[in-house]
């Protein structure tokens, strides 16, 4: 017998199946105690007979719900985009939701965002982007998640933090390194580091292989300048403006994510100066529109859809002892953005 408007039950799952409502249950919410095998059974019943998931029913049980968090720093930039949209795969094919949190990079509004979560009973919570270089400003999101943990809620971030969880490592020191790297190749040696804020994690550990380049360059890594900016396209924009104004000569300018690139492009257009003819801009990520701009953006790939995916799969794994890390390799893309110095371009 069927539910309310012929819905398909649970028990029809069950029935369909040939197990018990309990094994049917914790076989859709992915509870442990059910093998691969029989799990993957009773998702393919409850696809063909249509059974959609009582949340409603399922939180009163439980005490929490199928739904994942997923605290993002800006919702409009493609790199928090894309790795939503790997979460939001791994999120359909284990039947839940996701709920995304936007914090604009801001720890307080983080820790409330994270307990908002938690007050909806949410089953998971995935942190993406930057942690703090300070982890005292992370100690009461870390005791807030503590605390969600031990009643069997399942945390996992992206990017390095201090929370103490199961983390996807994306290699920001590698990455910054092999960007340097390439304008140094180039002959590039007036150039600019355009970054975030240097409180982030990831921007200091971009930071740090971008000098480990200089250093085996044998440059002096003070000769190099680091404009800091907010880490949007609007804080790429005013980067160039202050680069234009207080280092003049620059040849390079090497931007710590792509959304501040794409920034810099734009206000370099704006003022008529020629890229890679006069000045190259590198960027990092290599978010999907990257390959697009005009000239195509020099950058560093990560596979932030994977991370997204990987991250959501570590909160369901059963949780270990210590927390896990996961390390995800960087590639240097090179596109059109980035050529010779102009002093070492060959005579027209």
């Amino acid at each position: 017998m069927k539910g309310p408007a012929g819905q398909p039950r649970l028990i029809d799952v069950a029935t369909e199946a040939g197990v018990s409502i309990a094994t049917a249950s914790r076989a859709l919410s992915g509870t442990p105690g059910v093998s691969a095998v029989m799990a993957d059974r009773v998702r393919e019943v409850a696809t063909e007979l249509g059974y959609v998931a009582n949340l409603h029913a399922r939180s009163l049980a439980s005490g929490s719900t199928a739904t994942v968090g997923l605290v993002v720093h800006e919702i409009g930039d493609p790199y928090f985009s894309e790795i939503a949209s790997g979460v939001l795969g791994v999120a359909a094919r284990e039947g839940r939701t996701v709920q995304i949190c936007h914090t604009g990079r801001d720890p307080d509004v983080e820790l409330q965002q994270v307990r908002q979560l938690v007050a909806n009973r949410v089953g998971a919570i995935l942190v993406a982007g930057s942690g703090f270089v300070d982890a005292a400003v992370e100690a009461p999101v870390r005791q807030e998640l503590e605390r969600f943990a031990e009643g069997g809620g399942r945390v996992a971030v992206i990017g390095r933090h201090h929370l103490g969880v199961d983390s996807v490592l994306p290699d920001n020191t590698g990455g910054g390194r092999a960007a340097a790297e390439h304008l140094l190749a180039l002959g590039h040696r007036r150039i600019v580091v355009v970054a975030g804020s240097t409180s982030l994690t990831t921007v200091a550990d971009r930071l740090e292989g971008v000098h480990a380049a200089l250093r085996a360059a044998g440059l002096d890594v003070a000769s190099v300048p680091v404009v800091q900016a907010a880490f949007t396209r609007a804080g790429g924009r005013e980067a160039v403006r202050r680069v234009l104004d207080e280092h003049p000569g620059t040849t390079a300018l090497l931007a710590l994510n792509d959304d501040m690139a794409i920034g810099c492009l734009s206000e370099l257009r704006h003022a008529g100066v020629a890229v890679p003819e006069q000045v190259s801009v590198t960027g990092f990520d290599d978010v999907a529109v990257a390959g697009d701009l005009s000239p195509g953006l020099t950058t560093v790939r990560l596979p932030m859809s994977e991370m997204g995916a990987r991250a959501l799969a570590l909160a369901l794994k059963e949780p270990s002892r210590r927390p896990r890390r996961h390390r995800v390799a960087s590639e240097l893309v090179v596109r059109g953005s980035t050529g010779p110095a102009a002093d070492d371009r060959p005579p027209a």
